[in-house]
């Protein structure tokens, strides 16, 4: 299956850390090899990179890995195909539009007999299940709420309850996010840290690389990394449980 990662941040912070022990695994420490993406979130805009090399291959990884990109809210995600061919149209993250916001959302698993009908704005381009998931998602929140957003106990109660009856279909981890929040959803693993004053130093466990955070941020800083499977060996990581629907805003998980 795929692999993904998320950050959610209190101030705008670069991923470069991160995303280059991430992207690692795709077809060098491990074997989601068939494609990446990631998007920032940048005021209303976002920035999406997505390509069907293999990310330890790809030159549009290398510059993500060298270019600190700042954002509050940031989706990556490493494709091990399961549904849907190699393709640009089938390589995570999925960008829509829907109450004037964008969305971007990743998937990891494999949904078995899931085709509800897509009856509105939201239509696939390519051919996996992940997108057909997404669609559905957006579909289902107009439907229930109209033209307007609701406020995010709503919206976290609806997605909380779409997320569980797209996860009767099968595997269902996925990231979401409307550059506001950062919304998590396991199936079966996800793992999540917060980093905040006192800044420590990090090892990433895929590539021999340190960084001592407290000498890169302010004591206000505060950033929460969310991934399939830890990518340090020497912090502390939650595992998320099953069937649970976590949400970050300014590096935090909230009720």
């Amino acid at each position: 299956m795929c692999q993904l990662l998320g950050m959610n941040c209190n101030v705008p912070t670069d991923i470069v850390f991160s995303f280059t022990g991430f992207a690692t695994r795709g077809g060098r420490t491990d074997v989601h090899a068939d494609g990446w993406g990631i998007a920032f979130f940048e005021g209303k805009g976002v920035r999406h990179f997505v390509d069907y090399e293999a990310a330890v291959a790809s030159p549009i990884a290398d510059l993500i890995k060298r270019y600190p990109i700042k954002s509050r809210n940031v989706i990556a995600h490493i494709r091990k195909a399961t549904q849907g061919r190699i393709a640009l149209e089938n390589c995570h993250p999925f960008v829509r539009e829907l109450w004037g916001h964008y969305w971007v959302f990743a998937h990891n698993g494999d949904l078995k007999d899931f085709a509800p009908p897509l009856n509105g704005a939201f239509r696939r381009v390519g051919t996996t299940d992940s997108e057909w998931a997404f669609c559905y998602l957006l579909q289902e929140l107009r439907r229930r709420f109209g033209d307007s957003p609701p406020a995010q106990p709503a919206l976290t109660a609806a997605l909380r309850e779409l997320c569980r009856d797209i996860a009767a279909h099968g595997t269902f981890n996925m990231m979401l996010s409307d550059g506001s929040a950062l919304f998590a959803h396991c199936s079966t693993d996800l793992h999540y840290i917060v980093r905040q004053h006192p800044f420590s130093t990090a090892k990433l466990s895929d590539e021999d690389m340190s960084v001592d955070f407290s000498t890169v941020t302010t004591p206000n800083d505060r950033v929460a990394i969310i991934v399939t499977a830890p990518l340090t060996t020497n912090e502390d990581w939650t595992r998320f449980t099953a069937g649970e629907l976590k949400v970050f805003v300014d590096g935090m998980p909230v009720a």
